[in-house]
C-alpha cells in the first residue's frame, strides 16, 4: 500500500511540474507592445484601424501606429528594429531580407494604386506620356520603379524619352500638379484622389486645373504581360523577434484582414481614421481612393506564383532591386 501511495504522490508531483512547462507553448504571455508602421497610402489603413480598435488585444498589451514618410525611413526602421509589422513595397521586404534584414513577407494587399494624373485627359497610356514632364516620387522606388518597367517593356526608356521631375514625396507631386507647376504627375492612391478633389474645392479650385486619370498602371501592366491588372506592389512584413511568434502573427494576419473588410465596407469612417494619421490627406479623399486601390489582404504564400512574377520582371531590369536574387523560401512566411 505505501508503495502504491509512493508512485501516485510521484505521478501528482510529475505532472504538476509538467503543467507549468507546458503552459507557455499553449497560452504565451501578451507583448508588451506592438508597433505597426506604414506609409501614407492605403495599404495603411488598416493598420491605423487595427491600432484604434486595439484589434491585438490577444496578443499585445499595446498597439500603436507610426508613419513612415520615403522608403529611406523605412530601410531604417525595419534594419533598426523600430517596428514589428511594416508595410512596405514587395520589392523592398526582398531587398532587405536578401541583405539579411530580418524580414518576412506575411501577405499582398496593394494590387495597384499607381496612376499618372494629368491636365490632358486624352493621355491614356504610357506611350501618350513620351517627351513629356512628369513628377515622379521617391527616385530608385517604387513607384517609379514601375514606370521604368512598363516603359521599357514597351520599347520606351523612361529616362531618357519623358522628362521625369523626380521629388522625394507622392504629396510634393501632388502640390507641383495642383499649382501648375507640372502638367502630369505618377501618383499613388489616395494621393490620385485628393488631388482630384483638390481641383474642384474652393480656394484652390480658383488656380489649379482641371484633372483626369491618365494611365492606369495596373492596366498597363496585364496589357503588357498579358496578365490580370494586379500588380503585387505592397503588403504587410514582419521584423525582428516577432517573426518567430507564429501566434502573433496569426493575429496580424487575422486583424489586417478583418480590417481590409472593415475599410472597404465603411470608407467614410476609414478615411477618418486614417486622416488622423496622415497629413494633408481628406476623409473624402481615402473614401474616394478605396474603390481604385485594389485593397485585397491575400496570404503572402498563395501570392506566391504573381509575386515570383513580378520578382522576375525586377531582377531581369536590375538585381540591385531584390539585392542581387530571389529571395529563398524563409522570406514568405507567417
Amino acid at each position: 500500500m505505501t508503495d502504491l501511495l509512493n508512485r501516485r504522490q510521484w505521478l501528482q508531483a510529475g505532472a504538476a511540474l509538467a503543467a507549468p512547462a507546458l503552459l507557455p507553448a499553449a497560452i504565451a504571455a501578451p507583448l508588451p507592445r506592438l508597433v505597426l508602421a506604414g506609409p501614407p497610402a492605403i495599404v495603411s489603413a488598416p493598420l491605423i484601424r487595427m491600432a484604434q480598435g486595439n484589434a491585438l488585444a490577444g496578443v499585445a498589451q499595446q498597439t500603436e501606429f507610426t508613419p513612415w514618410r520615403d522608403p529611406d525611413q523605412l530601410r531604417a526602421m525595419a534594419i533598426g528594429r523600430k517596428a514589428d509589422i511594416l508595410a512596405m513595397p514587395s520589392n523592398v521586404a526582398a531587398n532587405l531580407y536578401n541583405r539579411g534584414a530580418g524580414v518576412r513577407l506575411l501577405n499582398i494587399s496593394t494590387w495597384g494604386a499607381l496612376w499618372i494624373v494629368t491636365r490632358d485627359g486624352e493621355r491614356k497610356r504610357l506611350a501618350d506620356f513620351k517627351g513629356e514632364e512628369i513628377a515622379v516620387p521617391y527616385r530608385g522606388d517604387m513607384p517609379d520603379l514601375m514606370l521604368q518597367l512598363l516603359c521599357a517593356r514597351q520599347g520606351i526608356n523612361a529616362r531618357r524619352d519623358m522628362r521625369l521631375r523626380y521629388v522625394p514625396s507622392p504629396m510634393e507631386a501632388m502640390q507641383l500638379l495642383i499649382t501648375r507647376r507640372v502638367r502630369h504627375a505618377l501618383l499613388v492612391e489616395p494621393g490620385v484622389s485628393m488631388a482630384l478633389r483638390k481641383t474642384h474645392s474652393f480656394p484652390v479650385s480658383v488656380v489649379a486645373p482641371e484633372l483626369y486619370r491618365g494611365a492606369d498602371l495596373q492596366q498597363e501592366w496585364g496589357r503588357l504581360f498579358e496578365r490580370p491588372p494586379r500588380i503585387p506592389q505592397a503588403g504587410i512584413a514582419a521584423v525582428g523577434a516577432v517573426r518567430e511568434q507564429p501566434q502573433v502573427l496569426a493575429a496580424v494576419q487575422q486583424a489586417y484582414a478583418d480590417a481590409v473588410a472593415w475599410c472597404r465596407a465603411n470608407p467614410l469612417e476609414c478615411g477618418k481614421l486614417v486622416a488622423q494619421h496622415v497629413e494633408l490627406l481628406t476623409p473624402e479623399a481615402v473614401a474616394d481612393a478605396m474603390p481604385h486601390s485594389q485593397l485585397e489582404a491575400v496570404d503572402a504564400g498563395a501570392a506566391r506564383a504573381d509575386i515570383e512574377f513580378f520578382f522576375e520582371q525586377l531582377l531581369a531590369q536590375d538585381p540591385a532591386l531584390l539585392g542581387g536574387r530571389l529571395p529563398d523560401a524563409g522570406f514568405i512566411g507567417g
